[in-house]
């Protein structure tokens, strides 16, 4: 790494724009490559395959605009071009029928399969070169941040973060 942070807060200060790399970075080629297309279209379809994992969730389009905080419009044209492209499908809501939820279609259940099977890939591919160790730690740091970031948002936007011991 060039340029390593050498104080806590430069290392810190260095997150922000880490993360920013890592969206630009996830179209590298490896096993299974995703067209950039299929990559945005990925933004939704893990939404809906993460919640309906909950048989009492039901994913409107409504809901994806607000997990992914863009005007209802800009979600209906994305949720529109995964339907299109035959990743997602409409349905009736078992809980109130006047109203049409989103479930994974065969397709694009296949698509998230091959996006999770090119994610693993790219991650061993970066970090070949590190210990076994350094790697199984970032990944279980990463999936705490990332059940970190879950708990924050379902606390909603006001909430104290919580306290180191």
């Amino acid at each position: 790494m060039t340029n390593e942070p050498t104080s806590a807060d430069e290392l810190l200060d260095a997150v922000g724009p880490a993360f920013s790399k890592l969206r630009r970075t996830s179209l590298l080629e490896v096993e299974n490559p995703i067209s950039a297309k299929d990559l945005s279209r990925t933004l939704v379809l893990n939404f809906v395959e993460e919640l309906t994992k909950d048989p009492d969730k039901e994913i409107t389009v409504g809901s994806v605009a607000e997990f992914l905080a863009v005007d209802p419009s800009v979600a209906s044209r994305m949720v529109s071009d995964n339907i299109k492209a035959g990743y997602l499908i409409r349905a009736a809501s078992q809980q109130d029928g006047r109203r049409t939820v989103l479930r994974l279609s065969p397709q694009g259940a296949e698509l998230m399969a091959r996006f999770r099977r090119h994610q693993r890939s790219a991650f061993e591919y970066i970090t070949a070169d590190w210990s076994e160790h350094d790697r199984l730690e970032f990944a279980r740091l990463m999936l705490r941040y990332v059940d970190s970031l879950a708990a924050l948002s379902s606390r909603g936007p006001s909430a104290e973060p919580p306290r180191s011991p």
